[in-house]
Formats: structure tokens, C-alpha cells, sequence
């Protein structure tokens, strides 16, 4: 089941280049993956329904007991159906409703179909936490999706105000998944539901889960997101809050229901909320004058109504819930299609302008009556048996004697009215001839975007008629909640006769009611209203926004020596704090001050050096003299036998210190001496704390060691693995894992530095120069003046820039067995860049690498993240040392490390890194300088007479 995921992975990563290539046709190409997953799972139904789940299980993070484990079974097969069915549909009716032209469509592409790949795997998710990592995932790409149209505010709001709500949801999620995971000792669903834990810390685990269903389903208090990101397009609307998104919330609930829905906190909280949640989305929808904000509030209605039945907990509501879950997707889905076939053929959503669109658009009003038909739960369609399946699921716990039963029946009748209401409302609203409103003019719709709504609003008619055949599968899940009934339930196109049918009738003459006095409804509403929902959440993300900025300038007033010195003092108060609690210590006697008098000679210059560097005021001698701290540090490594770390500081500091060299030009030569005597004095004191308190602390610790040093056997390890070099071997196998994360964030400094130096604010957006300069060809060829340049350098910089090269790579391949590695490596690559910038300036520097630097970043990531996925190649985890034997014709055979690969990642990466710095503070203020002397160099023309 992993292939599913990688798939759409893969189209998501192909997407932007398949639209640069074939247009807007490129849905169709992407629809493949999902179309693909939809037949895969067709295949599966006959095993599923047998009872057969097919489980795949990887493992991931075994320390943690984190797996990516997969599970097939009915409620997942469901799910899949949906999430790949209407994904492929929607993806094809994508192809004819944007222009090729759109701007920003890649991007889009890619984010639909890397959403539809995140809803699978989150259906599919076995893993608690491979689960939330989904769930995440369909945040961010939803943030994306309905942000879509970037240049509008509301669009911008509206992506905004539903990630945070999600995000805070989920924050409330990962909490939950960990209590249970931890309390239940796995984070496999399928144990938890075979075993599932109880108790109080189980019971705020659930609370903690529910919150981030609620929010992810728009169910009340969290609703307000779920109209406002009507904003984004119509297949958005269609497939991530008719079909998708929203379900997650909804299905996570059905996946703990068989384990947790007898717990009475998860009763009252599904049943209380999702009831508010249905009768307060559909009041609402039947004030909205927009189609597509009617059936969003429509939407809010029925995610509510699908939580109470879920959440009831009883085998009957479960399986009435898994079907009414199906019916909704199959006819909202269509809906919002159509809604969108009619903006885009009208250039109108509100349904006051709409009239006799039965007329010129007849073959959309057929699918969008019947897509009406089964929302407001007219037979034979889907969406009546499901409903009268959910009617006699109360009706016959109410018989039992659940005494909560009889309420939930009156707020379904009465939701179920407001159905009935609103849908007699998009209907008329859409299609029917309006007195004193003149025909709408429209223009054709392509049958490619008519085709998905027709065959889901078809499905519906269909399915509804012979919904009989639903029941082993839809039972395959209900049969998993524990308390069933006496009576089991069953789907049909018709039940007959009796009590569920009579509560329809209800909701069908009560709904028809509404929508014929609408108007007075709609006056009495408009005079007798709570505040807006969105105006509600819109004041209280102000006020939280306004305090945030209070607190924020409270405490970051811009001042670094107040942040160093409250990190500082913090330090000092723990520590001291620490010494004091742990004494008395256990120390060796006598104290080692130091091991050799070279330990002593590099103590004492160090030591120097920091007192000087707070008495110059110059800032460059500053900057010098603090990096022979640097230097210093260096030879303590040499003079301990560490040559590996030794290098490699002797090359970051030099980089520094580079740096420092190329920021400080632009700043005045000398401190400015502002502040008073006391404080410098109370600076001195906190520093001389911080020093001795920190240093004791690190001794005492240090000596109060008991266990053996993990070190000690890194050796046999490091042998093991096939690596020689102990600290390659840390790096690039035991804390492989901190070296990716190390990784990441070299390149998150790549991207600040870039925006520090190029990004500048222009008319709302940001200009920024990511290309070279490129100089002219041959050698030493004429340039442009460049005032940094020095001729005898410049020969002595080309003659040894691919020597460093060579020299680089020798030390990325020796680092298996001897001194060297990845990251030393890059250094002296960069190295050599330096040497070259230095020698003859921006010019030189486009001359050694004539390459964005960002691209090497990419690739850096791409080595360094691809080849920790690896392991799973042949069936290990993420990291996996392994290694290959190539045998060649003249040397031998050549093994190599997947270590290797990883460390050339780290390689080009720090290459990069080091080539945007140069880029950023070297040839962008080179530019800078050049601008303001050509500035400073052009004559003024002398003002007119008389002024």
C-alpha cells in the first residue's frame, strides 16, 4: 500500500512540469495515480468483505516503536474509494476548468494531487503517528489549495484563518495520539482497538483527539473555517470539504468508535456538538445568497449530523453512519462541481442574478437535481436510504431504552428539514425562472467537466437502488462496535413502512414549508441574529494577534545583549541552582587542571584573546581577535589526537571569520561607547558568572559520571558498520539522524542569509537576484574595474582552485578510513570559492561556479534526504547502513558505503551554503558599493533660475 502514497508522491513532484509541458491537460495525466489506487482497491473488495484486512508494515523509528504500518480494511476500503474516486473525477474536471494560462496552476497541481496521496495514506494509516504525519500533511497542502488565488485578501484570509484552526487541531491531535499511544505501550491502531486501554489519562487522550476531529470536520466551535474557504477553487471546495478534508476528522472518529464509543465523555461530546453543528450549519445555510457558501453551510450541517452518528457508539449508528458517510460525499461532491460549472459559464454565484439556467444548461440541471434528490433524502436515491438507515438506528436504541436516543431523533427531523430547506434553495436559487430577472446569459460547458458531476450524481441513483449490495461491507465495519442491538440494521432502497419513514415525511413537509416562506423567514432572521460566526473568530484573532504583539514587545525590544544576557542569566540560576542542590560532589583528587603544558599555552592565549575583544573598538581587530578563540580551539583538538575535528574547526572558522570580514565593511570601523559605567560593570559580572558557574558545572557533571561512556564502544561498532573513521561513523551512521537534521537547517541559514541580503520590500512583493553574474570568457579576460582585484592573486587563485577540488574530494572519500568527510570537505571547497571572490571579486566567483546556489542546496537535500530513504530499498529502516560491491576490470572491486552517498549530500550542500554567503555578503554588497559610488559620481544639474 505504500505504492499508492509513492505514486501520488511522485505526480505531485512531476506536476509542475508536466503543466509547464501539456497545460491544463496535464489533470488528466495526474488522474492516473488516483484512477489507479481506485481500481486497485476494486480488486481488493472481494478479500475485504470475506474479512481478510491486508496489512503492510515497514519499519520506520523502532526506538520509538513508530512504524509505517498500512491497514486495508472496510472503513479504510470506504474511505479509499472515496478519497481515490472523486480525487480522479475532480483532477479530470481540473482539465477544463482552468485555462492554461493560470497562473500559479503547477503549483496547484501539485498540491491537489500531493493531497490526494496525503488523504490515501491517512485512510490507509495503521500507525498513530504515521497517521498525524498525514493529517498534518493535508493542513499544509490545504493551506496551499485554498490560497490558490494569492492576489485576493479573501483568499489570503480565508487559507490563513483554516490552517490555524487545523493547525491548533492538530496540535490537540498529536497530544491525544501520544498519551494513547504511550498509556496503550503501541502506536499500531489495530492493537489499540483490539486492546484498548481505559482510564482517566485514556479519557483526556480521547478529549484531546476529539478536539482535533472537531476542528479538522468544522464541527462546532470550529465551523467558521469551513465557509470562508469557499474562497479557494471549485474543485478544492469539491473534493477537500465535500469528499476529503473534512472526512478525516469524521473517519478518526468511526476508527475509534468499535474501541471507545461506549465511553460516555465521547457520547455526550459527539452527540451534543454534532447535533449544535447540524441545526446551526443549516440555519445558517438558508440565509446565504451565494451557492457555494449555501452548500459549505450545508456541508458544516451534515459534517455535524455524521458526527453525532458516528460518535453514538452502538453497531447500528456505526453502520448507519459509514453509509450516510458515503451518501454525502457522493452527492455534495456534485454540487460544488456544478456550482462551479455555473461560475464559470455565468460569471455569477448569487442566486438572485440566476434565472432559467433549466433552460440553457438542461443537462447540468438533471445532474444537479439528482445530486438535490439525494441530499434531501428523496427515494430511491443514496441518500434516502442512508437517512432512513440513520432514523431506524435511533429509533431502535431509543426502543432499548437509551434515554438520549428520542432528542437526537427531533434535531435529525429538524436538520433534516433544514436540508430539505436549502436544497429546495440551491435548486430554485440555480435553475429556475425568476420574476423581473432576465435570462442569464451562460456559455457551453465542456462535457470533460461536466462528465465527473454526471457520474457521481449517476452513482447516487444507482447505488441507492440497490443499496443492498453495501451491506457486507458496510457491516465488516459496524460489526466491530462492541453492544450491538437485537436487530441488526441493513441498507435499502426501501424499507417500507413505519416510524423512520414517517420522521422523513416529517422533514420532507416541514422543509418544503421553509423554502415556500422563505422570505419571511429570511426578515425575521436578519432582524433577530447572534453575531457572525466569522465576525466572532475574526475579533478574537485580532485580540489574540494584539496581545501577542504586546507580549513580543515586552520582551524583544531589539537589544541583544538583553537576549544574551537573560540567556545567560537563566544559565547562571539553573546552574547555580544545580550545584547547589547536588552538593556534596565527588571529585578527583587532586584536580587535573590541564593534561600538558601545550593545554596550558593554548588556555592562556585563549583566555587573552576574549579579554582583549571587549577592550578594542575597532571592530574589525574585534572580529580577529575572537576568532583566535576559534583557532585556539583547533589546536586543543590537535593536541588531543582529534585531527578530523581539528580540521574541521580550523575551516569554520576560517569561513567565520571570512564572514565577519565581508559584513563588517558595510558597518562604521569602530564601536560607539554609549552605555554606563554600571551597566558595563554589571555586564562584566554576569559574564565572569556565567564563565565559572557554567565551567563547574560542566566539571561537576563530567566527574560524576557512574556508567560507562557510551563512546567506548564506537570502535567495534564503527567497525562493524564497515567504516574505520570513528568520527565519520558517528556522523554519518550512529547520529545520522542529527547530521539530516544538521542538514536541514544549513539550508534554512542559506535561505535567511538570501533574504537578508537580496529580498527587498518593492511595491508588495519581493525582487530577489538568484542568478550569477557571469564573466566573460578566457583567461584573465577583461573586466569591468573591480576595486578588490589583485592580478598576482587572481593566477595563483586559478592554478590552485581545482587542485583544492581534487583535494576536497580525496577527503569526502578518505573519511570512510582516515582524516576527512563530507562536511570538512565542503569546507575546503569553499575554500577555494573564498580564494577566487578574493582574488577578483563577484566576476571571479561567477567564473569558479557559474551555478545558483540554491541549486546545489537542492541537490544537497535531495542526496542527503534520498539516500536516508534507501533503506527501505531492501527492506530496513530509514538510514540502514548499507553497502555495494562493484567489481571493475583493472583496479578490482570498489565497495562503497551508502555512507558515501549520504556525506556527498552533506558535501554539496555546505559547497552550497558556502557559495551563497559569498553570493549574499560578498558579490550582492560589491554591488551595493558599486551603486553608491556611481551614484555619488553622477553630477547634480543645477536647479532652474528662480527657484
Amino acid at each position: 500500500m505504500l505504492w499508492l502514497v509513492s505514486v501520488h508522491a511522485l505526480g505531485a513532484v512531476l506536476a509542475p512540469l508536466l503543466v509547464r509541458k501539456l497545460g491544463r491537460a496535464a489533470f488528466l495525466v495526474l488522474a492516473l495515480a488516483p484512477a489507479a489506487a481506485f481500481v486497485w482497491a476494486l480488486t481488493q473488495t472481494a478479500r475485504i468483505v470475506d474479512g481478510q484486512p491486508i496489512e503492510q508494515v515497514r519499519q520506520w523509528i523502532p526506538a520509538y516503536g513508530v512504524s509505517l504500518a498500512f491497514r486495508l480494511d472496510p472503513l479504510g476500503l470506504v474511505l479509499l474509494f472515496l478519497a481515490s474516486g472523486i480525487g480522479a473525477l475532480v483532477l479530470v474536471y481540473c482539465a477544463r476548468y482552468f485555462d492554461s494560462d493560470e497562473p500559479g496552476l503547477g503549483l496547484f497541481a501539485c498540491s491537489l494531487t500531493g493531497f490526494a496521496g496525503a488523504m490515501i495514506g491517512l485512510v490507509l494509516a495503521d500507525d498513530l503517528i504515521l497517521l498525524f504525519v498525514f493529517w498534518e500533511l493535508t493542513t499544509i497542502l490545504s493551506f496551499l489549495l485554498i490560497g490558490h488565488y494569492a492576489d485576493r485578501p479573501t483568499a489570503r484570509r480565508s487559507a490563513l484563518r483554516a490552517v490555524s484552526v487545523t493547525t491548533f487541531g492538530g496540535l490537540a491531535l498529536l497530544a491525544g495520539v501520544v498519551i494513547l499511544g504511550q498509556d496503550a505501550r503501541t502506536y499500531r491502531l489495530s492493537a489499540i482497538l483490539a486492546h484498548p486501554p481505559h482510564g482517566t489519562t485514556v479519557t483526556s487522550a480521547l478529549v484531546l483527539i476529539l478536539v482535533g476531529c472537531f476542528a479538522k470536520s468544522a464541527v462546532f466551535p470550529f465551523s467558521q473555517w469551513l465557509p470562508g474557504a469557499m474562497a479557494a477553487p471549485t474543485p478544492v471546495s469539491a473534493y477537500l470539504h465535500a469528499a476529503a478534508m473534512v472526512k478525516a476528522g469524521v473517519y478518526l472518529i468511526a476508527r475509534l468508535t468499535p474501541a471507545y464509543g461506549g465511553d460516555p465523555t465521547w457520547q455526550r461530546l459527539c452527540l451534543i456538538l454534532g447535533g449544535a453543528t447540524m441545526l446551526l450549519g443549516g440555519v445558517r445555510a438558508l440565509r446565504e445568497r451565494d451557492l457555494k457558501r449555501v452548500l459549505a453551510f450545508g456541508t458544516v450541517s451534515q459534517l455535524g449530523f455524521l458526527t453525532a452518528i458516528l460518535g453514538a457508539g452502538t453497531r447500528d449508528t456505526a453502520f448507519a453512519g459509514l453509509a450516510m458517510l458515503l451518501a454525502h460525499a457522493v452527492f455534495k461532491a456534485p454540487l460544488f462541481l456544478g456550482v462551479g460549472i455555473i461560475d464559470h459559464s455565468t460569471g455569477t454565484r448569487d442566486l438572485r442574478k440566476l434565472s432559467g439556467l433549466a433552460r440553457s444548461m438542461p443537462a447540468l440541471c438533471v445532474v444537479m437535481c439528482l445530486a438535490a434528490l439525494s441530499m434531501a433524502a428523496i427515494p430511491p436515491m443514496l441518500g434516502f436510504a442512508a437517512k432512513e438507515s440513520v432514523l431506524d438506528a435511533f429509533v431502535i436504541g431509543a426502543e432499548h431504552g437509551t434515554s438520549s436516543y428520542p432528542y437526537m431523533l427531533a434535531v435529525f427531523v429538524a436538520g433534516s428539514a433544514l436540508t430539505v430547506a436549502y436544497t429546495c434553495r440551491v435548486v430554485w436559487g440555480a435553475f429556475a425562472p425568476k420574476p423581473g430577472v432576465a435570462d442569464t446569459p451562460v456559455h457551453a460547458a465542456a462535457w470533460l467537466a461536466l462528465g465527473p458531476a454526471g457520474l457521481l450524481a449517476l452513482a447516487g441513483l444507482v447505488v441507492g437502488i440497490g443499496a443492498p449490495m453495501l451491506n457486507d461491507l458496510l457491516s465488516g465495519y459496524a460489526d466491530a462496535v462492541p453492544g450491538a442491538h437485537e436487530v441488526h440494521l441493513y441498507v435499502a432502497g426501501w424499507g417500507g413502512f413505519g416510524l423512520p419513514l414517517l420522521l422523513s415525511a416529517i422533514a420532507w413537509v416541514a422543509g418544503g414549508a421553509m423554502f415556500i416562506v422563505r422570505e419571511p423567514l429570511l426578515r425575521f432572521h436578519k432582524n433577530h441574529t447572534l453575531p457572525e460566526g466569522e465576525d466572532v473568530v475574526n475579533n478574537l484573532l485580532l485580540a489574540l494577534e494584539r496581545a501577542s504583539l504586546q507580549i513580543t514587545g515586552s520582551v524583544q525590544r531589539g537589544s541583544l545583549p538583553v537576549y544574551v544576557g537573560s540567556v545567560f542569566l537563566t544559565a547562571v540560576a539553573l546552574g547555580a541552582w544545580a550545584l547547589v542542590y547536588g552538593a556534596p560532589w565527588h571529585l578527583p583528587s587532586p584536580v587535573p587542571w590541564w593534561a600538558s603544558r601545550t593545554q596550558l599555552a593554548v588556555a592562556v592565549l585563549t583566555c587573552l584573546a576574549v579579554i582583549c575583544v571587549p577592550l578594542l573598538t575597532n571592530r574589525l581587530a574585534a572580529a580577529l581577535v575572537t576568532g583566535v578563540s576559534g583557532f585556539a580551539v583547533a589546536i586543543l583538538f590537535l593536541v588531543d589526537d582529534a585531527p578530523d575535528l581539528a580540521f574541521t574547526q580550523l575551516a569554520a572558522e576560517t569561513v567565520s571569520l571570512i564572514v565577519f570580514v565581508l559584513v563588517l565593511r558595510r558597518l562604521d570601523p569602530s564601536f560607539v561607547r554609549t552605555q554606563r559605567t554600571s551597566r558595563r560593570a554589571a555586564h562584566l559580572l554576569l559574564a565572569v558568572s556565567a564563565g565559572v558557574v557554567l565551567s563547574a558545572l560542566t566539571y561537576v557533571a563530567e566527574a560524576a559520571r557512574q556508567a560507562q561512556a557510551v563512546a567506548s564502544g564506537y570502535g567495534e561498532l564503527a567497525h562493524e558498520s564497515g567504516l574505520e573513521n570513528i568520527v565519520s561513523a558517528i556522523i554519518v551512521d550512529f547520529r545520522a539522524w542529527d547530521t539530516l537534521g544538521e542538514s536541514s537547517v544549513i539550508a534554512i541559514c542559506a535561505a535567511g542569509v538570501t533574504s537578508l541580503v537580496f529580498a527587498r520590500r518593492a511595491a508588495g512583493a519581493f525582487a530577489v537576484r538568484s542568478r550569477p553574474e557571469r564573466a566573460e570568457a578566457g583567461w584573465l579576460a577583461a573586466r569591468p574595474a573591480v576595486l578588490q582585484r589583485s592580478l598576482p592573486l587572481e593566477v595563483v587563485a586559478r592554478l590552485t582552485y581545482h587542485t583544492i577540488l581534487l583535494v576536497s574530494l580525496y577527503l569526502l572519500l578518505h573519511g570512510e578510513y582516515g582524516l576527512g568527510g563530507g562536511f570538512v570537505a565542503g569546507l575546503l571547497a569553499g575554500l577555494g570559492l573564498v580564494m577566487r571572490y578574493l582574488a577578483g571579486g563577484r566576476y571571479e566567483l561567477a567564473a569558479a561556479a557559474p551555478i545558483d546556489a540554491g541549486v546545489l542546496l537542492g541537490l544537497g537535500m535531495a542526496l542527503a534526504s534520498g539516500t536516508a530513504l534507501l533503506g527501505y530499498a531492501w527492506g530496513d529502516t530509514v538510514l540502514a547502513p548499507a553497502h555495494f560491491t562493484v567489481h571493475l576490470p583493472v583496479t578490482g572491486s570498489l565497495t562503497v558505503h551508502s555512507s558515501l552517498l549520504f556525506d556527498f549530500g552533506v558535501y554539496v550542500l555546505v559547497i552550497g551554503l558556502v557559495l551563497d554567503i559569498l553570493r549574499s555578503f560578498g558579490s550582492e554588497i560589491d554591488r551595493h558599493i558599486a551603486a553608491d559610488r556611481e551614484a555619488a559620481a553622477e553630477p547634480t544639474e543645477p536647479a532652474p533660475e528662480g527657484t
